[in-house]
C-alpha cells in the first residue's frame, strides 16, 4: 500500500479521520457510545469534526439512543464502542434496532490484525458476533475501503426494511495513511418504486368484493409517510382501520373509523374485528410486531398485502394480492378504482363499548393509581405533537391498549424485540431531535433502574424530558403472566430506591405522587423544568388480572 499520507484539503488522513469524513458526508450529527483505548484515532477524528459526540454511562444506553434516533429520523443513528466487552454492551440495543426497523450503525474498536490468530486480551471475533442482528458486518482490513464499507453500511441500514449494520476497526487500520485519490463517497437517496398496475387493479376488485374489509396497519406504513394517504383511502372507503403497538398514530385517534390497537397477549375488542373480517387489508405490516397466528390462526382470512417489500413467509399470512411500492401511492390507486362501503357497523359499535369502558376510568382518584387513569391524565397534558417513549413491561400493554395517538411518531414502543431498559435513552435521542416538544418516557422500576444511569447524561447534555415511573416494586409483566399461568408468583419482587433523591442526587428534579390529584399539576410542572425530571408513581398492578378475567368475559360475549 502507498505509505503516503493523503491530503483532503490541507489536512493529512489516516483510516480513521477518513471514517468520521465519511460520517460527516452520511450527514451523521452525533454519535452516542464511550470512548476506550482502541478507538483512541476515531475519537480524536470526532473531536476535529462536525459532530458531537455524546459520552454515555453505559454502551447499552448508547445503542438504545442510536436505535430511538434512527426510528425517529429515518437517518441512521450512531453508537460506538471499544472492543470486547465495550462491544458485548452494545449488543441488546443493536438487536432491539434490527428487530424494530430502525437504521442504525455500530462502530468497534478490535485489537490490531497482527494479533486476530493467537489468543489474545479481549480480543472477540466481532462481526460473528453481531452477525444474527445485523443486516451487514464489516471489518476494515485495508485503510483504502473505509469509504465503500461505510457507505455500503448506510445503504443497508436505511433500506427498507431498515435494521442495523455494524464495523469493526482494528487499532493498527486506524492509525494507517489512506491513499491521496481516496475521498467519502457521495449519499445517493434511490427514487421511490411503485406497484404494478395489475396488481393494483386485483386489490381494488377484492376490496369491491369484500363485506367486511379491516385493515391492519404497521410500521413500515410509519417509516413510509403513509399516515395521511391510509387516513383518506380508510375514510372514503369506510374500511375501520386497526393498528399495531409501532404503527399507534399512523391514523389519528379521533378519525371514525379508527378502531384500536392490536397487540396485547390476550384477545381484546379489537380482535373480534379482525375474526368478523372476510378480508383483511395489511398496510405496512410486518409480522414481528404481533404475528399472524394470534389473529389470523386458522389461516381462514382473506389477505391483501400493500407494503414497500413483498410479504413475508408465513403460513398463516398467505395473501390473495399484494402490492409491492411506494405505500402511499398504491393507496391512492386503489382506491381510485374502488368504491366505498356501507358503514361498518359491527366494528363501530366494538369501538364504542371500547370507548365507554376507557371513560369509566377518567373520574377514578383512588391510589395508588390505576393505569388506565394514569394514562388517560397523560393524554390530557401531551398535546398531539409530543412524544411518548414506553420502556418494556406490563405498563406496555396498558399504553398499547389506552394511549391513543393523533400523529405517527408520537408513541415510540418497542415491540419486535420488546427490549427492557430502552425508556430514558430513548427519550435522551427523542429530546435532542425536538427540542421544543415534551417528551415523555413511561417506565416500570425494573426498566427504569436497568439504564437509570443515563439520566446524568442527560443532565451533563441539557436534554429536560420527564420519566415517569410506575412504581410497583416487581417485574410486574413477569407477575401478570405467573398468575394467569399457575395462579401465583414467584422470584420477581424487589426493593427500590428513593426515586426522587437518587433524581436529585444526578442534579436532576424528582416528585412523588401521593394521591392520584397531584398527578396532572405535577406533570404540567415538570415539563416547564430545564433539567430532567423523575415522577415515581405508585400503580395498582391488581388491575393486570382483573383485566385478564374482564378481556374473557367481553370476548366470549362479543
Amino acid at each position: 500500500m502507498d505509505k503516503k499520507s493523503c491530503e483532503i484539503g490541507q489536512v493529512s488522513l489516516n483510516t480513521a479521520q477518513l471514517l468520521v469524513k465519511c460520517l460527516e458526508e452520511e450527514g451523521v450529527k452525533y454519535i452516542f457510545g464511550i470512548p476506550g483505548e482502541e478507538n483512541l484515532e476515531v475519537m480524536n477524528a470526532v473531536y476535529d469534526s462536525s459532530i458531537e459526540f455524546i459520552t454515555t454511562r453505559h454502551e447499552q444506553g448508547a445503542a438504545f439512543m442510536a436505535d430511538v434516533y434512527g426510528r425517529l429520523t429515518g437517518k441512521a443513528g450512531v453508537c460506538l464502542a471499544t472492543l470486547g466487552p465495550g462491544a458485548t454492551n452494545l449488543v441488546t440495543g443493536v438487536a432491539d434496532a434490527h428487530s424494530d426497523g430502525a437504521p442504525l450503525i455500530a462502530i468497534t474498536g478490535q485489537v490490531g490484525t497482527e494479533r486476530m490468530h493467537i489468543t489474545s486480551h479481549q480480543f472477540l471475533d466481532l462481526c460473528k458476533m453481531f452477525e444474527p442482528i445485523t443486516k451487514r458486518t464489516k471489518m476494515i482490513v485495508r485503510p483504502n475501503t473505509v469509504n465503500e464499507i461505510v457507505r455500503i453500511a448506510f445503504k443497508y441500514a436505511e433500506s427498507e426494511k431498515p435494521g442495523a449494520c455494524h464495523i469493526d476497526l482494528p487499532v493498527n487500520i486506524a492509525k494507517m495513511p489512506v491513499d491521496s485519490n481516496e475521498r467519502p463517497l457521495m449519499k445517493k437517496i434511490p427514487p421511490k418504486e411503485f406497484a404494478e398496475l395489475e396488481t393494483i387493479e386485483e386489490a381494488a376488485a377484492e376490496i369491491f368484493k369484500a363485506k367486511n374489509p379491516v385493515i391492519l396497519a404497521g410500521s413500515s406504513a410509519v417509516r413510509g409517510y403513509a399516515s395521511e394517504a391510509l387516513t383518506k383511502f380508510a375514510t372514503d372507503l369506510k374500511i375501520p382501520v386497526v393498528v399495531t403497538m409501532m404503527s399507534k398514530g399512523i391514523i389519528p385517534c379521533d378519525n371514525p373509523y379508527f378502531i384500536s390497537t392490536i397487540g396485547i397477549p390476550q384477545k381484546d375488542y379489537v380482535n373480534k374485528v379482525i375474526e368478523k373480517a372476510d378480508l383483511v387489508i395489511a398496510v405496512g405490516y410486518d409480522i414481528v410486531e404481533y404475528a399472524p397466528s394470534k389473529w389470523n390462526p386458522h389461516g381462514n382470512i382473506e389477505i391483501i398485502h400493500i407494503d414497500n417489500r413483498p410479504a413475508h413467509i408465513n403460513k398463516l399470512y398467505q395473501t390473495k394480492v399484494e402490492v409491492v411500492g411506494d405505500i402511499s401511492e398504491s393507496l391512492l390507486n386503489i382506491e381510485r378504482r374502488t368504491t366505498a362501503k356501507k358503514e361498518p357497523e359491527c366494528a363501530l359499535a366494538i369501538k364504542k363499548k371500547i370507548m365507554a369502558e376507557f371513560a369509566g376510568y377518567f373520574e377514578d382518584i383512588s391510589f395508588p393509581m390505576k393505569p388506565q387513569k394514569i394514562l388517560a391524565d397523560i393524554r390530557k397534558v401531551m398535546k398531539p405533537d409530543d412524544i411518548v417513549i414506553s420502556d418494556v413491561g406490563a405498563h406496555k400493554m396498558w399504553i398499547a391498549r389506552h394511549y391513543e395517538c393523533y400523529k405517527p411518531n408520537t408513541c415510540i414502543i418497542s415491540n419486535g424485540f420488546a427490549t427492557m431498559g430502552i425508556g430514558v435513552p430513548g427519550a435522551i435521542a427523542a429530546k435532542l431531535i425536538n427540542p421544543d416538544k415534551n417528551v415523555l418516557t413511561i417506565t416500570g422500576d425494573g426498566g427504569f433502574m436497568m439504564n437509570s444511569q443515563e439520566i446524568e447524561t442527560a443532565v451533563r447534555i441539557g436534554t429536560p424530558f420527564v420519566t415517569l415511573i410506575f412504581n410497583d416494586s416487581n417485574y410486574g409483566l413477569i407477575k401478570w403472566k405467573q398468575i394467569d399461568h399457575y395462579g401465583k408468583s414467584c422470584y420477581v419482587d424487589f426493593t427500590n430506591p428513593d426515586f426522587v433523591k437518587l433524581a436529585e442526587s444526578m442534579n436532576a428534579k424528582g416528585y412523588s405522587i401521593e394521591k392520584a390529584e397531584d398527578l396532572i399539576p405535577t406533570l404540567k410542572e415538570a415539563f416547564k423544568q430545564t433539567v430532567p425530571v423523575v415522577i415515581d408513581c405508585r400503580v395498582d398492578y391488581d388491575e393486570n388480572v382483573k383485566l385478564t378475567e374482564h378481556l374473557k368475559e367481553i370476548y366470549e360475549n362479543l
